[in-house]
């Protein structure tokens, strides 16, 4: 008799994971040649349209591959752009097409790996995958459901992502504790309050052990938004000034080259005419030009991913210097942590509140947490955990597998529903 296996799919903004269950044992899977998380990303060659996935897409895109990068397809779900597509290549693409081929190929390495067709799974999701629109919530999951299906799950569930994190925490712990999940991914921010002991670990329904959940749409893809509009977007002409009256240069370049799921759309004859016609009267016209440089050579992606990397940087230093020779030979920008803390400041204290409500809501203290689970990797920037150890200065941390560890607590949740 074959053994049943349970999968459990974390499809994130920025990175994602799968894990299996077994009866007497729960893993991740290496998705990604040895890595057991994989970039949500995919790039589609331009001469016949092949995708890459991942870290193999990412290197296409950064060696200047032809072709089309995707990333962020997460924040597609719920939005009208699900159901319109988009050009890639020339040729007309559906969303629920994309994404299908890849979870396929993070589900078929998992079959490869052990022997077997998966047909139950239980996808991760934020508590809000679009604030303040039930309607628009609800049509994302269910057209994750129909992509789960679609690539022959014959069972699927929904769990929040910190519910799943929390899961996975809970096999380690010697007693009980009352715990706050804190999970930052790239484009969510979402919080639980749960009693965890191994003993309740065994139940089926934790309906009574969680006490609230909530969550904001904001993660690490707004941070790299708002460092890119404080200290990148100036060197190629944001907020400069054009014309007798000198009026501001359009923004919307700037906002756009600032977002992976907007880049791609700026790359048109139409908008890259109008950057020229307004460089014979910009007053910066070297910034200026360096922008119809990053238009023609469609190298937006490149300014954000290294963006990302001084994002990266910051967590360890105070001070990063970067290059950015593609942009313009010789131009190097000097980031300070203090200014990325000042331009993310809004947003992180839009998150810091997001975690008070879900206090309140649940009724509690933040005194009386005793566990704090930080997963995800905007965890690691220094501004937002200074946040969180003010506000829970006395309570335990427990930060492992900060990629993965929503997809183990999947996998473990899809045991307990589908043995």
């Amino acid at each position: 008799m074959t053994t049943p296996v349970f999968c459990g799919i974390d499809f994130g903004t920025s990175n994602s994971s799968l894990a299996v269950a077994t009866h007497d044992k729960t893993s991740l899977v290496p998705v990604e040649n040895e890595h057991y998380t994989i970039p949500s990303a995919m790039f589609f060659a331009r001469k016949d349209n092949e995708a890459f996935f991942g870290r193999a897409a990412m290197e296409r895109f950064l060696n200047r591959q032809p072709g089309r990068l995707m990333r962020s397809l997460k924040r597609v779900l719920g939005t009208p752009a699900m159901r319109q597509g988009t050009m890639v290549n020339g040729e007309l693409m559906k969303f629920d097409q994309i994404i299908a081929a890849f979870l396929n190929q993070m589900k078929r390495k998992a079959e490869d790996d052990y022997g077997t067709e998966l047909k139950h799974v239980v996808m991760g999701r934020p508590v809000h995958f679009v604030d303040n629109d039930p309607v628009a919530d609800q049509r994302a999951e269910n057209e994750l459901e129909a992509v789960a299906k679609s690539l022959g799950f014959g069972e699927v569930g929904f769990q929040f992502e910190p519910i799943a994190a929390a899961f996975a925490h809970e096999a380690r712990l010697t007693g009980e504790k009352l715990a706050m999940v804190v999970d930052l991914g790239g484009g969510t921010s979402d919080f639980t309050v749960i009693r965890l002991s191994r003993d309740r670990a065994r139940k089926h329904d934790r309906g009574d052990d969680i006490l609230a959940n909530t969550g904001v749409r904001l993660g690490g893809n707004d941070f790299d938004k708002d460092l890119s509009l404080a200290r990148m977007m100036p060197e190629l002409g944001f907020r400069t000034t054009y014309g007798a009256k000198n009026l501001e240069v359009p923004s919307f370049h700037y906002f756009d080259l600032s977002e992976w799921s907007k880049v791609n759309f700026l790359y048109t004859n139409r908008i890259i005419f109008q950057a020229k016609q307004l460089l014979r009267e910009t007053h910066a016209p070297e910034k200026y030009g360096r922008l119809i440089n990053v238009l023609e050579q469609e190298s937006g992606h490149a300014v954000l991913a290294e963006t990302e990397n001084i994002k990266i940087a910051l967590t360890r230093h105070d001070v990063y210097v970067t290059s950015l020779p593609f942009v313009d030979e010789g131009l190097r920008i000097n980031v300070e942590r203090e200014a990325f803390n000042q331009a993310i400041g809004s947003k992180a204290q839009r998150i810091t509140d997001a975690a008070e409500q879900c206090l309140q809501s649940a009724g509690i203290a933040p005194g009386a947490i005793g566990l704090v689970i930080m997963t995800g990797g905007s965890t690691e920037i220094p501004l937002i955990r200074e946040r969180f150890r003010k506000l829970f200065p006395t309570a335990e941390w427990s930060e492992e597998n900060k990629l993965s560890s929503v997809g183990l607590g999947l996998a473990y949740d899809a045991r307990n529903r589908f043995l």
